[in-house]
């Protein structure tokens, strides 16, 4: 697993505040840490309703890629069913993206902010039932998490009668069994019931009939993570941290030659800050690409590096946060090649329920597969311009929506390489094959 970078300073700390312990499961380290001081005052001062406005006055946004205001999501699942009725919180720590582990990292490190997150949520929307979903072969991470639970709830913080509530709070692990699309908040429920993994055509949404058919708030870790933050130090503290309209910190892992590892972000952040973290190119190299949101982000050039990171400016610029992933690309790297690898995952990971999807996203591949193997065709650029706004006009899930993201990002911000594959055959970084590589090329490279 990645190391966590080094950061500025000044940055500030919600998700990793506290002190790492030797052993991340011993309870009583987290408590003089800090742990479950904002569930007791969740539960002891505040009470459902305050929780849930704190929650929405810190403008908190989940971290799972989509952005949805967190309080909004609580008030409309408390406020959806009938007095008593079935409620569920689920923490999705599945971490589906298969190059980012900022969520396995934020597990490892931090399991009880997760748990006493979970519990805040849980108490706020009336559910007696939390579920923290990890993969099925994290087996590691299964047995932290059982024996973080087991020690909260033997010391009281859930489970019956949990700080003398009067009520009963149940926590648990599910290690569940899936792919990249298990990233979908549909999708998790789906396979938490025991079902085919398959997205659900929305609304109703999972706050209003979720998981076997009951409300049901489902959030990423991080997001639950950061709930003790705000509620242990204001909705005006945490608002203060990020941007404007994305407030708080994230995890992201920037990866480049030098480096890859785990940092904490406040959201806001030019991109370009977030690449040094990488490190430093490979001497005589320079930028060419960077990847924003993993296998379904988007490829931004460097003049794009001052886009602030954070939902809706990187949303405007063609990428996305995602699985929290910021991979470097040198000059060496084709952007045609790496976008038809990335469509081809996404073609792959694709479930098969809508036809746009099951087949729209193969088309693609195959084009740009076509188009990065010497056979282009010179409609093609209209032909991939096309299929990817009708997939996206007819999605039914996000997987599906993003999905083409590598492909029109490439094709916005690289025209020029395109051409070059398209109109002549030719592969400017030398990458593609059978493609025959520029005399430019060839006297650059290093085997010449």
């Amino acid at each position: 697993m990645p190391g966590l970078l080094p950061t500025p300073t000044d940055w500030p700390r919600v998700l990793l505040a506290r002190p790492t312990a030797k052993d991340p499961a011993d309870l009583d380290v987290a408590v003089r840490n800090g742990a479950f001081a904002g569930l007791r005052r969740a539960v002891h001062e505040l009470g459902p309703e305050a929780i849930i406005r704190e929650v929405s006055a810190s403008g908190l946004r989940g971290r799972g890629g989509a952005g949805f205001p967190t309080g909004e999501k609580w008030r409309i699942c408390a406020a959806s069913g009938l007095p008593g009725q079935r409620r569920y919180v689920v923490a999705n720590g599945y971490g589906a993206d298969p190059a980012s582990g900022t969520d396995r990292y934020l597990i490892e490190r931090n399991p009880y902010a997760v748990i006493e997150g979970a519990a805040i949520a849980a108490f706020a929307v009336s559910a007696g039932e939390a579920i923290i979903a990890v993969r099925g072969e994290d087996t590691e991470i299964v047995q932290l998490l059982d024996s973080a639970i087991g020690s909260a709830e033997e010391a009281g913080f859930i489970g019956p009668d949990f700080l003398e509530t009067g009520m009963e709070l149940t926590i648990s692990v599910r290690p569940v069994q899936g792919a990249y699309m298990l990233g979908e908040e549909t999708v998790l429920l789906k396979a938490l019931e025991g079902k085919r993994g398959q997205p659900e055509q929305r609304p109703p949404h999972p706050a209003e009939h979720g998981l076997f058919g009951q409300p049901t708030v489902v959030q990423n870790v991080q997001t639950l993570a950061a709930v003790p933050w705000i509620v242990v130090n204001g909705a005006a503290a945490f608002a203060a941290i990020g941007s404007k309209g994305s407030p708080g910190t994230v995890l992201v892992q920037a990866r480049g030659a030098a480096r890859d590892g785990v940092a904490e972000v406040p959201l806001g952040t030019p991109l370009r800050e977030i690449v040094a973290l990488a490190g430093p190119l490979p001497q005589g190299r320079t930028a060419k690409a960077v990847l924003v949101g993993g296998p379904s982000g988007g490829l931004l050039p460097p003049e794009m590096l001052d886009t602030p990171y954070e939902f809706d400016a990187l949303r405007a610029a063609g990428a996305h946060i995602g699985s929290g992933s910021v991979v470097v690309a040198d000059d060496r790297a084709c952007t045609v090649d790496l976008a038809r690898l990335l469509t081809r995952f996404c073609a792959d990971e694709a479930c098969g329920k809508t036809i746009p999807c099951r087949i729209g996203t193969r088309r693609l591949s195959e084009i740009a597969e076509r188009v990065t193997s010497g056979r282009p065709r010179p409609t093609d650029t209209q032909l991939l311009g096309d299929l990817a706004s009708d997939v996206v006009e007819s999605a039914l899930c996000d997987h599906e929506r993003l999905a083409t993201l590598p492909l029109t990002s490439a094709m916005r911000y690289f025209p020029a390489e395109l051409e070059e594959h398209i109109l002549r055959s030719s592969c400017p970084a030398g990458v593609c094959n059978p493609i025959a590589m520029p005399a430019t090329a060839l006297a650059a490279s290093p085997a010449h």
